[in-house]
């Protein structure tokens, strides 16, 4: 069957033109470093096929089944559940719910929605995630940023001219936006938040603090007559003006913002000098906001009791018991397209702020978090949520705080939540009326407050890269100026222009030889710390074969000490390292930088001839009478170029026009070499397909002599132990029973002792015949004339294919081979 399926594929090939990759008519073969008879078999690395990159595509029985159940991770943690358990997530949600409740509707005013929105996406949010999230500490429901976002789609769509409701414009823009991150899970796109840097996401929650705080202003003050949803720098100047208009109001928002920071500071305090009571303290400080709401709720009841159709302080007014927005979403196409704008904006914002929370507090609670699942959770939460009346929600940096040192155990807490959002929502809102709208605006500017970047975190952004400051601060900048979503797009996209032109000059370096030996102390040791070798400073045979050699950049950029000198390993020869990949990208800026460097520090083989002064290129200055170089007087006294050493180390992947450029660079190299040929080697190749790429551009095998005459070539391989009596592994097993039979000894005596090692010493002899009985071929027994006996005790494997001579596991053997090839193709010539 496969002889017919080969006879196929040639035909095909033929009638279409295509070149197959033919088995070269002159294969390589060991040379001069042919194996010796206790080496394994030849391994022959067969290139990676579409077929089983296809197969590692498609998922199996298991992956299938497991991925159904990572769809609702509560199934792993649920049948565990205990009332050890129970107890700790019944504090993180009712702690949670007393927080949420009044959060919930001031963030329901920053989205343009009557309060009782914020209570239905306060319920939602916690009674879903527990099925879906696969985080305990992370507090889903509204937030500042996102209900700004809302807030900034509902008022232009009302600018629009249109007169949908603004709970119909949240709702919609709620299903829209949970539907797309929910199909981001789905599929398993977790990895797309990676593309935001931590410095946009700083620079966007700072800005938006500052213009959330700035909206806030009139309401804090008791002001009207401007807009609060303008950009920030604007509403800031119109508070200033119209302050001489402010009322009772901005002394009840003024006293609860300094009270609310107040007993924040002070507890905080108090829980440093009495760390026994910290967790009480911590629970009162976390009720600092009921408690600020309740006690300004109490005092606006005594003010406004007799006056409720004209209430001398601006309150939150009637909010509806119960959930009277309850129904099926209505979502039109027009509608749809009104806010459609703002949806990168919204599904940013729950996708980044969410996921890196949930992050954080897993790796400070030690447990890890499915990015993936989490888009499921956050699109399952909007979607059904909106059947409630609810608008968009998603995790609360403030709240996961507080849930997680309230002693969260499991998402189960957000039941509880739950349970409490829906008692207030049904029994409480009668007092709700008394709320004062200053107070929430203070709760909202104290809310935000954290979200602002210290100037501590941002000067270690300066001392990380100090160019991401000024893209933080651009950021920060155009939030404030502009809209906060304009604040993000730039950020994002200054941020990838960065990337892309790191990426695009990137340049590797070359690289130069070194000897070194490790010291501790004095003295050189060996492999182990404590194996001594000699004293450093003083020829010592033991020491010397200690040293290896190293590999550093030739112009120390990597930090080394430039005392150190550098050695090119050979004339010739260069080591050229890849910084950051080698893709369509990168290709030509980093192979200009190798051929530049190349050209300046060799000289032809051989020099241009031209038969008539007209073929010589109009670029080419050519030579003087004397043969040197108009550039270079020295040019004589430079190596011709012999080989490349690439390493691949920062390599992981190739692409079409990268090999291209090698191979062109190639090309172009032989040309300045010739007659004579260049040898490519190229060390560590972390990829199978990069390696057949590099062999389909013709890389890997040795280059075919111009004269026709073949020298012999030298193939060094990288060859490891694979087993026997002295190999490492068994050298740890002897030692292992040697301090097994000891500690015999101690117990049972000499006499059991050596009993114990006569049996041990029986079992390693037959072993030891069985293993020479089968490596021991049978011409080299008939040679010896007698029963077989072991030439050789160690056994060795090639670790990289043997067909590909020039691909090596490291820099030593690539440039041991590099350096032998050329010296015996110098041999070659000479002895012609």
């Amino acid at each position: 069957m496969s002889g017919t399926t080969a006879k196929v594929e040639r035909t095909l090939a033929r009638v279409l033109g295509i070149k197959l990759a033919e088995e070269d008519d002159d294969p390589v073969t060991r040379g001069e470093s042919v194996f010796s008879m206790q080496t394994s078999d030849s391994f022959i690395e067969g290139p990676p096929t579409t077929s089983e990159w296809l197969n590692d595509q498609l998922p199996t029985r298991a992956e299938t089944v497991g991925y159904i159940r990572s769809l609702f991770p509560f199934i792993s943690w649920l049948p565990h559940y205990n009332l050890q358990w129970l107890a700790g997530d019944l504090v993180a949600g009712i702690t949670i719910g007393a927080v949420l409740v009044p959060q919930g509707m001031a963030y329901a005013l920053l989205a343009n929605l009557p309060p009782q929105f914020g209570l239905y996406s306060s319920f939602m949010g916690p009674i879903t995630y527990w099925i879906f999230g696969t985080s305990k500490d992370i507090s889903i429901g509204p937030v500042a940023v996102l209900s700004t976002v809302v807030g900034t789609v509902v008022a232009d769509v009302n600018a629009s001219g249109t007169a949908w409701p603004a709970n119909v414009v949240a709702t919609a823009f709620s299903v829209i936006a949970g539907c797309i991150v929910l199909a981001l899970g789905v599929f398993r796109l977790g990895w797309i938040v990676d593309l935001i840097s931590i410095t946009s996401l700083s620079a966007f929650m700072t800005g938006s603090a500052i213009t959330i705080g700035a909206s806030q202003l009139p309401s804090l003050f008791g002001l009207t007559g401007f807009s609060s949803r303008d950009a920030a720098y604007r509403v800031i100047i119109n508070t200033l003006k119209h302050l001489p208009e402010t009322k009772l109001d901005a002394a009840i928002g003024l006293t609860a913002l300094f009270f609310l920071y107040l007993i924040r500071y002070t507890l905080t305090r108090a829980a440093e000098r009495w760390p026994a009571n910290k967790r009480i303290i911590f629970f009162m400080n976390t009720m600092r906001t009921v408690f600020v709401i309740l006690l300004y709720t109490m005092i606006s009841w005594l003010i406004n009791r007799h006056r409720k159709d004209h209430p001398a302080v601006r309150v939150l007014g009637v909010v509806p018991k119960g959930f009277k927005n309850a129904g099926v979403p209505e979502i039109e196409a027009n509608l749809v397209s009104k806010f459609a704008s703002h949806l990168p904006a919204g599904v940013i914002v729950m996708l980044v702020e969410h996921i890196a929370i949930s992050k954080s507090f897993g790796r400070v609670n030690n447990y890890t978090i499915d990015p993936s699942q989490e888009m499921v959770a956050i699109g399952m939460t909007n979607i059904l949520g909106s059947f409630l009346g609810a608008y968009p929600s998603t995790g609360s940096f403030s709240r996961t705080a507080i849930k997680s040192k309230a002693g969260v155990r499991t998402p189960a807490a957000g039941l509880i939540t739950g349970l409490v959002v829906l008692l207030a929502t049904y029994l409480l809102t009668a007092v709700f009326f008394y709320i004062p709208n200053a107070v929430l605006a203070a709760v909202i500017i104290h809310a935000v407050g954290d979200l602002i970047t210290p100037p501590n975190t941002l000067y270690q952004f300066w001392r990380v890269s100090p160019i991401e400051v000024f893209i933080f601060l651009i950021g920060v900048f155009i939030s404030v100026f502009a809209q906060i979503e304009d604040g993000l797009y730039a950020t994002v996209c200054i941020s990838a222009a960065v990337l892309i032109y790191r990426i695009l000059k990137a340049r590797g370096r070359f690289l130069g030889k070194v000897k070194v030996h490790s010291v501790i102390g004095d003295h050189v040791i060996g492999d182990h710390h404590k194996q001594l070798v000699g004293e450093y400073g003083t020829f010592e045979e033991r020491a010397e074969n200690a040293a290896r050699n190293i590999f550093l950049p030739l112009d120390h950029g990597d930090g080394s000490n430039p005392e150190v000198e550098l050695e090119n390993p050979y004339p010739g020869v260069f080591i050229y390292r890849f910084s950051e990949g080698f893709n369509y990208p990168s290709a030509n800026h980093a192979l200009e930088y190798l051929t530049s460097f190349i050209y300046a520090r060799t000289r032809r083989t051989s020099p241009e001839i031209f038969e008539r002064k007209g073929d010589r290129p109009w670029n080419n200055a050519g030579q003087r009478k004397s043969g040197k170089s108009r550039a270079d007087p020295d040019l004589t006294q430079k190596p011709t170029l012999k080989a490349i050493i690439l390493d691949f180390s920062s390599v992981n992947n190739v692409d079409i026009t990268s090999v291209q450029r090698l191979i062109d660079v190639r090309n172009v190299l032989d040309t300045y070499a010739a007659p004579d040929v260049v040898d490519w080697h190229i060390a560590c190749i972390n990829n199978r397909w990069t390696k057949r790429a590099l062999v389909a551009g013709g890389f890997g095998t040795p280059t075919k002599p111009r004269d026709g005459v073949p020298h012999r070539w030298k193939s060094i391989f990288s060859v490891a132990e694979i087993g026997g009596k002295d190999s490492a592994a068994a050298v740890a097993e002897e030692n292992a029973i040697n301090r097994e039979l000891s500690m015999i000894s101690h117990r049972v005596g000499d006499e059991e002792m050596a009993k114990a090692k006569a049996i041990v010493e029986e079992e390693e002899q037959v072993e030891e015949r069985e293993q020479e009985q089968a490596s021991t071929p049978s011409d080299i027994v008939e040679k010896l004339g007698g029963s077989p006996k072991p030439a050789f005790k160690r056994k060795g494997a090639i670790i990289s294919g043997f067909d590909k001579p020039l691909f090596h596991v490291d820099l030593t053997s690539a440039v041991l081979s590099a350096i032998a090839n050329v010296e015996a193709r110098l041999e070659s010539t000479n002895s012609t």
